[in-house]
């Protein structure tokens, strides 16, 4: 493992095999990048991080993986954006893709084989989820991929709800020459969704669970439904492949849910994003988990490449 200097902090790099891997555990949990070096001296980025002249916006930098707590996506109450209602009937504020993307950790583990970061919630995040509780990030590295835990353990008492998840910029293409038609991506999802202006989930039929990434249709759409809890992304002519697998125990894979999203056809990048359930969980309850008092749950992901 090795510290870095990078843009007035110190971010840490470790060196598995033949995979690198980048983070800044103190500043959103957030995984920077993770590139490959070929059998032919080459490097191949497989989570994208952009240039940046700073870090001061890192929650709006559109690389790495931002950690989404407790609510992924748009969270709305009664139609109103940036907003959710509890069991209590109060409504509060709700970023978008939660509180922890843009939040500081306490780095409570740092070794050759990864890290761990507690949120460390500040007053604006207390008010918008007034729970008593720990959320834990960790990350697991190794020479062919990565596996990273969401742990939520509730010390209070009243329950809690959560559907968190992850929002990986994936680097595309992975080769010279390649486009986005000559990538498939499948799942074994059942069910998928759009999301109306109101936050409510709108069946979407022109979809299946084998779609090339050249299929707008694909951009902003919710797979859920899931029979498996895996879910793959593959390069066709060269038949290299993303493996995916995330879940809960306890919980069936067909409360999860994964996002596929880019930013327009010109993006270097594309985001596969597994959840715990579609977005707006809290008022829809659709994906909506709850921890009960003195019970800890977990969400896992792993990556791995073939």
């Amino acid at each position: 493992m090795e510290r870095i200097p990078y843009l007035g902090q110190t971010i840490f790099k470790w060196q598995v095999g033949t995979s690198s891997f980048l983070a800044l555990p103190e500043m959103g949990a957030r995984l920077m990048n993770w590139n490959v070096t070929l059998g032919d001296g080459s490097v191949r980025d497989i989570v994208y991080w952009p240039e940046v002249e700073n870090l001061d916006a890192i929650a709006s930098v559109r690389g790495g993986n931002p950690i989404l707590f407790p609510f992924c996506g748009r969270s709305y109450d009664q139609g109103e954006i940036h907003h959710w209602r509890a069991e209590d009937g109060v409504r509060r504020p709700m970023p978008i893709h939660g509180l922890a993307r843009q939040g500081k950790f306490r780095t409570i583990r740092l070794d050759e084989g990864g890290f761990s970061a507690q949120f460390m919630p500040d007053e604006a995040a207390k008010a918008a989820y007034p729970y008593d509780y720990e959320f834990v990030v960790s990350y697991r590295f190794d020479p062919r991929g990565l596996f990273v835990e969401l742990q939520l353990t509730n010390l209070g008492i009243k329950p809690m709800p959560w559907s968190a998840g992850h929002h990986f910029y994936f680097t595309l293409p992975w080769s010279a020459g390649r486009y986005r038609k000559d990538y498939l991506f499948e799942t074994t999802a059942t069910k998928h969704y759009q999301r109306d202006e109101r936050g409510g989930l709108v069946p979407f039929t022109r979809a299946s669970a084998r779609e090339t990434l050249a299929n707008p249709n694909l951009i902003d759409l919710i797979h859920t439904g899931l029979r498996r809890e895996v879910f793959a992304l593959t390069e066709v002519p060269t038949g290299n492949r993303l493996h995916f697998r995330s879940g809960m125990a306890n919980s069936p894979a067909g409360e999860l849910a994964v996002v596929t999203w880019t930013a327009d056809d010109k993006s270097p990048f594309y985001c596969v994003e597994p959840w715990m359930g579609p977005p707006n969980a809290a008022e829809t309850k659709i994906g909506l988990h709850s921890v009960a008092p003195g019970q800890t749950q977990k969400f896992y992901v792993e990556i791995t490449i073939g």
